[in-house]
């Protein structure tokens, strides 16, 4: 079984037996999005939102994802949400990329 393979099949366990960690989800989110799992990525992503709002780099790679696959409004709307969860944080850095990235979007 390759690395990248063994990484996914860890990530999965750990979210099916209730990770309480965001970061646990987030790479599960990033190693389905690298397997070219998007929809998969998006659940998870999806699923982040819902339990731990809070987590501002979800709300980026969520975003981007959606651009990508020329979900423009639904991104619109994820972003917009991360930039709220960034200025609760006082994230200024995540603030202003989330910014761009809406910004961006045309």
């Amino acid at each position: 079984m390759a690395t990248n393979a063994k990484r996914l099949a860890a990530l999965e366990k750990m979210v099916a037996a209730g990770a309480k960690d965001p970061f646990v989800h987030y790479g599960l989110a990033l190693e389905y999005r690298s397997a070219d799992r998007k929809e998969d990525a998006l659940a998870v992503f999806s699923t982040m939102r819902e339990q731990f709002a809070s987590y501002v780099p979800q709300y980026l790679m969520a975003g981007q994802m959606l651009i990508d696959l020329g979900r423009k409004d639904e991104a619109k709307q994820v972003l917009q949400a991360g930039i709220d969860a960034a200025r609760a944080a006082r994230d200024s850095h995540a603030t202003g990329e989330l910014e761009s990235a809406l910004a961006g979007i045309s």
